[in-house]
């Protein structure tokens, strides 16, 4: 085998690539001590990134950031995301009812005898589907009886069933669905009065679906109510205000400007409570004699409100805006 022989000199250069990385590891290993001994005794747990921050980028670091830098958590690296692969097309959900749409062959005889095939099986495929809500009217028939026995027999009638707006022309679905609408979906009337007129050829005013929605409102008041002597056990609260526009009847032009009271703790129930100024009344009505700490942004109507043993907190954001606490 001749010195120029590919082999061999393949195999004397690998030789020379383990001689470099014998001799790279010999030189970081004198570098690593000669910045240990820079650095003082302390340096010795630290990692050869570490000593070279130090050693070369930070050379006035003292004795203490380098006790303090061996005495830190070493920073664990998450490991990578294991990426799962795609299961494809997501299958959709069981709860919801399923209805067969079969589509037949269009020609269901065999292209060979002219005889009329067999059904072997189906090739089945989901989709999500809809119905558009389809409005129709609810014809009510109220029984009534009477005795054709007896000549003085009274008339009998069956009684109407509670509704949220009594003797109005929208059942409770309608009203709900209004409210939902609103609420959930952040549908404003106007737009839902678009809907009725353009779906049941229905005009229906705004002042109509408003007083639905105030109707469900004085209903849910008890539940609001509930949730008030809920917050009030807690000894801990959050308030605050913001601003809404109302309409006023005796008012043209401009809309008034009231408020939303917040109240809430961490973790529970969160009640407003609508006033039309920013006026102490309004918390104070709400928390009665309450005692516990309340926290604010530092607003003087919160000042007089609950009872006498009440403490009030506000937060850093509030107070360095306030000047409070100043910088140096």
């Amino acid at each position: 085998m001749s010195v120029s022989d590919p082999q061999l000199r393949i195999a004397q250069l690998e030789r020379e690539l383990r001689w470099a990385h014998l001799k790279i590891q010999v030189l970081e290993e004198k570098l690593r001590q000669q910045r240990i001994r820079l650095l003082g005794p302390h340096s010795e747990t630290l990692n050869n990134l570490q000593l070279e921050l130090l050693a070369d980028e930070e050379p006035s670091a003292t004795g203490e950031e380098v006790a303090a830098e061996a005495q830190r958590e070493p920073i664990t690296r998450k490991p990578a995301r294991e990426r799962k692969p795609h299961p494809g097309r997501e299958r959709l959900p069981e709860i919801l009812p399923r209805r067969e749409k079969v589509i037949r062959c269009q020609d269901p005889t065999c292209g060979i005898c002219g005889q009329e095939t067999s059904i072997i099986g189906y090739d089945e495929s989901e989709q999500l589907d809809v119905e558009p809500a389809r409005y129709f009217v609810q014809v009510i028939l109220r029984e009534k009886r009477a005795c054709q026995n007896c000549e003085q027999s009274t008339v009998t009638m069956a009684t109407l069933e509670e509704r949220i707006v009594e003797k109005g022309l929208a059942s409770d679905n309608v009203v709900i669905d209004v409210v939902v609408s609103k609420y959930c979906d952040h549908l404003p009337l106007y737009r839902q009065a678009a809907i009725l007129e353009r779906e049941a050829g229905l005009e229906i005013g705004r002042a109509t679906l408003d007083g639905w929605v105030m109707r469900v409102g004085e209903m849910l008041i008890p539940v609001v109510e509930a949730m008030r002597r809920d917050l009030l056990n807690a000894s801990y609260l959050q308030a605050d205000e913001t601003t809404v526009p109302v309409q006023m009847h005796d008012r043209s032009g401009s809309n008034h400007e009231a408020y939303l009271w917040q109240y809430g703790k961490p973790g529970g129930e969160t009640v407003f409570d609508f006033c039309l100024n920013r006026g102490r009344e309004g918390p104070k009505r709400f928390l009665g004699e309450w005692e516990g700490i309340l926290q604010t942004d530092g607003y003087q109507a919160y000042e007089g409100v609950g009872g006498p043993k009440i403490v009030h907190v506000g937060c850093w954001a509030h107070y360095l805006d306030s000047g409070i606490i100043q910088s140096e």
